[in-house]
Parts: C-alpha cells; sequence; structure tokens
C-alpha cells in the first residue's frame, strides 16, 4: 500500500513537473520566435502601391496596408482619406533581420516615393498622403535620419519626409489588402494615371530591370 502510494506520489509530481516545463516553453519558445524577425513602418502615399516593392524582397515575409500617425483610434478608409483624422496611409513591412536589413529597406521605400513634396504623393493630394518614416525603435530612428541625410545630398529641394515614432498601427480593411494582386488591371490603370512611375523616374533614374 505504502509503495503503490509512494509511486502516485512521484507520478503526480512528475505530471506537475511536465506542466510547468511545459507552460515554461511556450512563452519563450513565443520570444524566440518574435526575435527573429522584425517590423519597419513607411508612408509612401498609396498603400497599394508601397506593397510590391517590399514584397519581392527577399527576407521580407509580410507587408499590411494601414493607417498610423494620427489619433483616431480604429479609423476607416472614408475618415483617413477625408484627411480628418491625422492618420497617413502606410505600410508596415515584417521581415528577417538575418536576411535583409533595415538600411535596405529605407533604400527601396526612398527610391518609391516623392521626398520633396509636402502633403502629396504623385495625384494623391493632403496629409493623409504625407510621406514618413515612422520608426518602432532608436536604432531605427538612427539609420532612418542617416539615410535622409544621405538622400538629402542629391537634391536640391529639402526633404520633407518625416521620421517619426509609431505609435500605433490599424490594419487597413481586407480589401486594400494585396490589392495588386486581387484587381490588377485596375491597380496598373491607377498607378499609370497618378504618374507613380513617371515622377519617380524623374526622380530617381530609370527602375532597373
Amino acid at each position: 500500500m505504502r509503495i503503490t502510494m509512494r509511486i502516485t506520489r512521484l507520478v503526480n509530481l512528475c505530471l506537475a513537473l511536465g506542466w510547468i516545463a511545459t507552460a515554461q516553453s511556450g512563452p519563450l519558445y513565443a520570444a524566440s520566435a518574435s526575435a527573429e524577425t522584425a517590423k519597419a513602418t513607411f508612408a509612401g502615399g498609396c498603400f497599394w502601391c508601397m506593397e510590391p516593392p517590399f514584397d519581392k524582397l527577399d527576407g521580407v515575409l509580410a507587408t499590411i496596408s494601414g493607417y498610423a500617425g494620427g489619433k483616431k483610434k480604429n479609423p476607416t478608409y472614408e475618415e483617413v482619406s477625408s484627411g480628418t483624422t491625422g492618420h497617413t496611409e502606410v505600410v508596415q513591412v515584417t521581415y528577417d533581420p538575418k536576411k535583409i536589413s533595415y538600411s535596405k529597406l529605407l533604400e527601396v521605400f526612398w527610391h518609391n516615393i516623392d521626398p520633396l513634396t509636402p502633403n502629396r504623393q504623385f495625384c494623391d493630394a493632403g496629409s493623409q498622403y504625407r510621406s514618413a518614416i515612422l520608426y518602432h525603435d532608436q536604432n531605427q530612428k538612427r539609420l532612418a535620419e542617416e539615410s535622409k541625410a544621405t538622400i538629402a545630398k542629391r537634391f536640391k529641394t529639402p526633404i520633407v519626409t518625416e521620421i517619426v515614432p509609431l505609435t500605433e498601427f490599424f490594419p487597413a480593411e481586407d480589401y486594400h489588402q494585396d490589392y495588386y494582386k486581387k484587381n490588377p488591371v485596375r491597380y496598373q490603370v491607377y498607378r499609370y494615371g497618378c504618374g507613380r512611375d513617371q515622377r519617380l523616374e524623374e526622380l530617381w533614374g530609370a527602375a532597373p530591370k
């Protein structure tokens, strides 16, 4: 009887220790997984047009269109596009820093925007289309400021792109996500009609083939 009780207690102890180990391993594993990825947030006018240049980069895991920079919680596209929320359209990039650096993302960002025109990107006008780098930490801020200083040497006109902290990011409605994939014809018509590529070529030269 005593042996049976001891065995039962031992089994219960092992089960308890196993439960504790499992409970501890969950958060530790999650922290390890999240440490392998990083996020970057950029505003470059219409977010439909800012997803493609990042999606094609090796090391970029996902892009999400959304809103940031304002004070209204959970804004709708209609509210943001009215220019009354303080938000600007942004794209948030999730990437693997072992495969691609934040500096490389900054380079791609600059070459896909007009950094010389305030409160406007191509055919879209208003503060909701202002260009910005929304940094997630002080290292991103430092790299963004360094890249901006380098870009400024290229132009005679001052760079108006903001460098500001990301306070909160709100994903855009589902129909905006991957719009260029879901509606390729409409996307191309909009992009061409907006004069985006024409202006980018004026600023940065012909895009590499």
